[in-house]
């Protein structure tokens, strides 16, 4: 229990700061707190807190959460995971299926998705999120993959793309074909990638599109920032 006042101490502290000196960027500023308190929370439930006698700890573990052995069995210490820790436990889990299992580059785009304080790493409740979403994207993929080959054909990631909001120009899907379709067909974990940029450059757009006319302007610096962490 002291280690838990300790560190939600230091958080408050952390908020008062970037207060008091003015940071530049809100909306950043609450995204670090917030990923270090899910941080902390990971900490807490793999060390567990002190019982009081001596040494012995008391694990927090989600017992009833089965996604918590698959991370734990990769998780370093600080209860994180990165790219390759993630890779092997996404594979070992069994989440694709009969489909190829995710490469190392599309591992590290799923990290980026939710790195919100640009660590490079993963906590178990970013984890959770990730798994809850990669379900819904396969369920999405299978429903267009009606022969099981592995793969969709371009009109059939449209339609994928169309029912999750997207209305992209015939250029635009050509683009995304070409860039990660194979003799024009995408695979699944090639449709991961592409979902997670799309989301991605969708956020970093609607944030600066604070009049929602479908218009952003962008620094050069900002823009190799999304473009490079997306």
């Amino acid at each position: 229990m002291a280690l838990h006042h300790s560190v939600v101490g230091l958080v408050c502290l952390l908020a008062f700061c970037l207060s008091v000196q003015g940071f530049s960027d809100r909306n950043r500023a609450q995204a670090k707190i917030k990923s270090l308190l899910e941080k902390i929370e990971d900490i807490l439930s793999l060390v567990g807190e002190d019982t009081g006698h001596g040494d012995n700890k008391v694990l927090r573990q989600p017992a009833t959460d089965p996604l918590y052995g698959y991370f734990s069995a990769v998780a370093g210490a600080d209860g994180q995971i990165d790219a390759p820790e993630l890779q092997r436990c996404l594979t070992s889990s069994g989440i694709s299926g009969t489909y190829q299992p995710f490469s190392l580059e599309t591992s590290r785009i799923m990290i980026s998705m939710l790195d919100r304080d640009y660590s490079g790493k993963m906590g178990f409740n970013e984890f959770k999120e990730l798994w809850a979403t990669l379900n819904q994207w396969k369920t999405t993929f299978m429903q267009y993959d009606r022969d099981r080959s592995g793969t969709v054909e371009p009109h059939e990631l449209q339609a994928a793309l169309t029912s999750w909001g997207y209305r992209l120009s015939p250029q635009a899907l050509n683009i995304i074909v070409k860039r990660y379709g194979v003799d024009g067909k995408i695979k699944f974990d090639d449709f991961v990638a592409c979902a997670i940029r799309l989301r991605m450059l969708t956020d970093h757009f609607r944030r600066r599109d604070t009049s929602g006319t479908g218009h952003a302007n962008f620094a050069y610096d900002d823009f190799i920032q999304v473009a490079m962490n997306s």
